[in-house]
């Protein structure tokens, strides 16, 4: 079979082993299988999928992301066993779907311990809603007496930011919305000589029923706080429970 050489193109005989117009070197099969570099000594690299599965694995937090672990981590393991040995990364691997399998586990542990924590969670975040609007009808009863003292002229306010302006009610309070519930003042009446008001009701209510609060809390110029079960404003006016 003819050859010919690779940097000028000349017609080279079977015995040459050089270019008779270039001079350059002809390289033979033998030359070529004595220089050939065994596969042992070529360096191996890291599956980047085997790499991808543990990054994935540890990345629990992303959503879906240890099902990507698993998918990486059989593609790296079949690509590692196909290289003959350039591809390294096998423990790798192993480790990204153990990490995604194990999360898949979890799954059902986590939310069975959901189902049981967030029902408690939302009670005692409702319960301690409802200990704080007392406490802040209390202070709203307290306000408004500090304030007809103040105010002889025109006794107690239906507006909060009267009871704000003079320092009695402070931060969210002043706002009518505080930890969950609204808080509003009403039924400001004059005495039975007209002048000044002699009579207020505080009023507290859940900003979400059933959320954020359950009952509502109401209380007048006698101090004494109501709760109606219903979380109604009105029904505790009218019929609510005295508290302790």
């Amino acid at each position: 079979m003819a050859s010919f050489c690779a940097a000028c193109g000349n017609s080279l005989a079977a015995d040459d082993r050089f270019c008779r117009i270039c001079g350059r070197t002809v390289l033979t099969a033998q030359t070529a299988e004595s220089i050939r570099v065994p596969a042992s000594t070529i360096p191996a690299g890291t599956s980047g999928k085997a790499i991808a599965s543990l990054t994935l694995g540890l990345l629990f937090f992303i959503p879906l992301s240890f099902i990507a672990a698993i998918v990486f981590g059989h593609l790296a393991l079949s690509e590692i066993r196909k290289s003959g040995g350039r591809l390294t990364g096998e423990g790798l691997a192993i480790a990204g779907l153990v990490l995604g399998y194990a999360w898949i586990v979890s799954i059902p542990v986590i939310l069975i311990v959901a189902a049981i924590a967030i029902p408690n969670l939302l009670r005692a975040r409702i319960a301690a809603n409802e200990s704080s609007a007392v406490s802040s009808v209390r202070t709203l009863t307290a306000a408004e007496v500090t304030y007809a003292t103040l105010h002889p002229a025109t006794g107690y306010t239906c507006s909060l930011s009267d009871l704000a302006a003079d320092g009695a009610v402070k931060g969210p309070l002043a706002t009518g919305q505080h930890n969950g519930y609204v808080f509003e003042l009403m039924g400001c009446e004059p005495g039975p000589e007209a002048g000044a008001l002699k009579k207020f009701q505080v009023v507290a209510y859940p900003l979400r029923l059933n959320q954020t609060g359950v009952r509502a809390f109401c209380a007048d110029e006698s101090a004494t706080v109501k709760t109606d079960s219903g979380g109604s404003a009105h029904a505790c006016l009218e019929n609510g429970i005295l508290l302790p």
